[in-house]
């Protein structure tokens, strides 16, 4: 049995401490502390003060912080169950993929131009993956566009979306910075602004046009 363990357990709720402070501070269950301690009765002070402590600033945010957590680490299991449920990807997932991306976020209108643009580097890394093994478009033939708020710095973010997509900065087209709207006190939370990248390829555009007909006939039968 624990002898010093239960004896400091006892002597620091004689002095007021809060089970799970006790539990804490020895480093066991917190079923044992209750389990050791239950006999000793708390003064009317000591029940105020642990009262009190529990309604402080620091209580309630120490709370929060677990229950966040709590949350989170159920939200995690759910995604990790789903991830689980795909093991790989064939090249003609990786097209419907990509269709699917451009269907949603791409341009239909400009005749002869292929244009998908986003602020999500994880829609723009698997279009560039579509657009190069799917599509097998030569690297001569991207050229990117940065579109970002004044107040956020564009160097920085001119290099982010060039390193990520390897289209070098040479073949960006100018970026179109927009008038910050920070004066107005309203939040803008795309610090490395949004992306789009372009394709001169008329034969591809009427390709993906095409496709995206198509897979929407079967899906309707």
């Amino acid at each position: 049995m624990k002898i010093k363990e239960i004896q400091l357990a006892k002597k620091l709720r004689e002095q007021g401490w809060s089970m799970n402070d006790i539990q804490k501070e020895l480093n066991v269950s917190k079923s044992s502390v209750s389990r050791w301690v239950r006999n000793i009765r708390l003064s009317k002070q000591q029940r105020k003060e642990l009262t009190q402590k529990g309604f402080s600033k620091e209580a309630i945010e120490k709370r929060r912080e677990t229950r966040l957590k709590n949350e989170e680490a159920k939200r995690q299991i759910v995604i990790n169950k789903a991830k689980s449920d795909i093991q790989t990807l064939s090249k003609k997932d990786l097209k419907i993929i990509g269709i699917s991306l451009y269907w949603g976020e791409g341009s239909k209108t400009q005749r002869g131009m292929v244009r998908i643009s986003n602020s999500d580097p994880k829609i723009i890394t698997l279009s560039m993956i579509f657009f190069r093994k799917i599509c097998e478009v030569p690297e001569d033939k991207f050229r990117g566009r940065l579109y970002i708020h004044s107040h956020f710095k564009t160097k920085k973010a001119e290099k982010f979306w060039s390193d990520l997509t390897k289209i070098p900065l040479s073949q960006f087209h100018k970026t179109h910075v927009k008038r910050s709207i920070a004066s107005k006190n309203k939040r803008h939370t795309i610090p490395l602004g949004t992306f789009e990248i372009y394709i001169g390829n008329t034969n591809l555009f009427l390709k993906i046009k095409g496709w995206t007909e198509k897979i929407f006939e079967l899906g309707i039968k």
